[in-house]
């Protein structure tokens, strides 16, 4: 997966999630896409104003559990300092 910010002239957080075919069929890629909004709902709040926040899933994401896609959407969002301190 990976998770790209960008400004947002202050503006509450705001997100987009992409999967592509090569995630599966649509089926997969719906169950996923639902599972990546889940995240971003509950980390809402963790999440500093001003930035969109842009998650594109890769292939493995449709294997990956619910805590791993979470647990991995958490790692990626501190590396790119998107978490409020």
């Amino acid at each position: 997966m990976v998770v790209a910010p960008a400004p947002n002239d202050d503006k509450p957080m705001r997100a987009a999630i992409i999967t592509s075919r090569k995630v599966g069929g649509a089926v997969l890629r719906n169950r996923v896409r639902r599972r990546l909004r889940e995240i971003l709902r509950c980390h809402q709040h963790e999440i500093r104003d001003g930035i969109w926040v842009l998650v594109i899933a890769s292939p493995q994401s449709a294997d990956a559990t619910y805590s791993g896609l979470e647990d991995e959407w958490l790692r990626l969002a501190r590396r790119a300092f998107i978490l409020a301190p």
